[in-house]
């Protein structure tokens, strides 16, 4: 298994109270309103650029994840599965229980000075978002970002914080060397249903307004419109409202992508759904009862409303000139029903 190198006995001593990690993880809490109720387990990491396995419904093959775990709470994110692998629940647990690579910078920098590294496209916050709450006190990226710099290789970032706008001196210098993208996560502009889904997240206005902000300095920045929630977020009204607001930012694409229900997912989701919509269970249950997709036919429903919206208010017709690009990078609002990509 992938994860067994994070497995541990903490200073030699098992204690059943812990999750088993990596040798000598130090475990903290900090006594501040925003990390009040999280635990962090710093971990000494073996490696720290993974190769994504090749059935992956992903258009990169090469990832960074400096945390596990992710403080946005978002209750339908796919990732909350992974956090099992580590003796972990998918629920409260991945909200609030947050491996961190301490030397995840360190890694990277030995990596691709490796002799056996071509210089493939990096994707980061794929997984768990990269620019999460605890980013703000581990300052991973900065050392990620300085290392990927000076070796030129060209990466992608995909956030719903704004802590990415710490590190603009960063990607605007690793952008004048190598293929340098980003990518914000909004679904819907709706502040009820923020605050229902996405509680520990930056409102949607102000991750839009991290995309101007890139967009601006000469970074590509698309918006991943991600998830549409059936029933909830898909009406045409909140599509419009939506997309108007990604275009008014410059975006350079927008790319719909329909909730995907996971296992652990899924049962974190259906449980939230159950309490706060319990009339829509059936149609979930009817939509998502043969896999983790939602039906092709809808998927392309959603993709052509969008690709139509996109059109009509503009999207990517103001993007800066001078923006980079990057191999691989997600494509503009289409017909057809768009890749699944991970979503934090």
């Amino acid at each position: 298994m992938r994860w067994d190198n994070l497995r541990l006995t903490d200073h030699g001593q098992r204690d059943e109270a812990l999750p088993l990690f990596a040798r000598g993880a130090v475990t903290r809490t900090f006594d501040t309103p925003e990390f009040r109720g999280i635990t962090f387990y710093e971990i000494h990491a073996r490696s720290v650029i993974n190769r994504v396995p090749g059935q992956s419904r992903v258009p990169f093959e090469w990832t960074i994840n400096p945390y596990r775990g992710c403080s946005h709470a978002c209750t339908y994110c796919f990732a909350r599965k992974t956090h099992e692998y580590l003796d972990l629940g998918s629920g409260e647990d991945f909200d609030s229980k947050i491996i961190v690579k301490v030397n995840a910078a360190e890694l990277v920098r030995k990596e691709l000075a490796a002799p056996k590294w071509a210089g493939q496209h990096i994707a980061m916050g794929t997984n768990v978002d990269c620019y999460q709450r605890a980013e703000g006190r581990y300052k991973l990226m900065r050392g990620i970002l300085t290392a990927l710099r000076d070796a030129a290789n060209p990466f992608s970032i995909l956030t719903k914080g704004s802590l990415i706008l710490r590190d603009l001196d960063l990607l605007t210098q690793a952008a004048e060397v190598t293929d340098v993208s980003t990518a914000v996560s909004v679904g819907f502009v709706d502040d009820a249903m923020w605050r229902a889904v996405e509680s520990g997240t930056p409102h949607p206005r102000k991750r839009l307004e991290v995309c101007a902000t890139l967009t601006e300095h000469g970074i590509r920045c698309g918006v991943l419109m991600a998830p549409i929630l059936p029933y909830l977020t898909d009406s045409p009204a909140m599509l419009s409202q939506t997309v108007r607001r990604i275009a008014e930012t410059g975006a350079a694409h927008v790319t719909p992508i329909v909730l995907h229900l996971r296992p652990g997912a899924r049962e974190w989701f259906m449980a939230w759904l159950s309490r706060e919509h319990p009339r829509l269970v059936p149609r979930y249950t009817e939509m998502y009862g043969r896999g983790a997709y939602a039906p092709k036919a809808y998927q392309e429903r959603i993709a052509q409303e969008v690709a139509a919206l996109a059109r009509r208010y503009g999207i990517g017709r103001s993007s800066s000139r001078d923006a980079r690009r990057i191999p691989q990078r997600p494509q503009p609002a289409r017909a057809s029903a768009p890749e699944q990509l991970t979503l934090l």
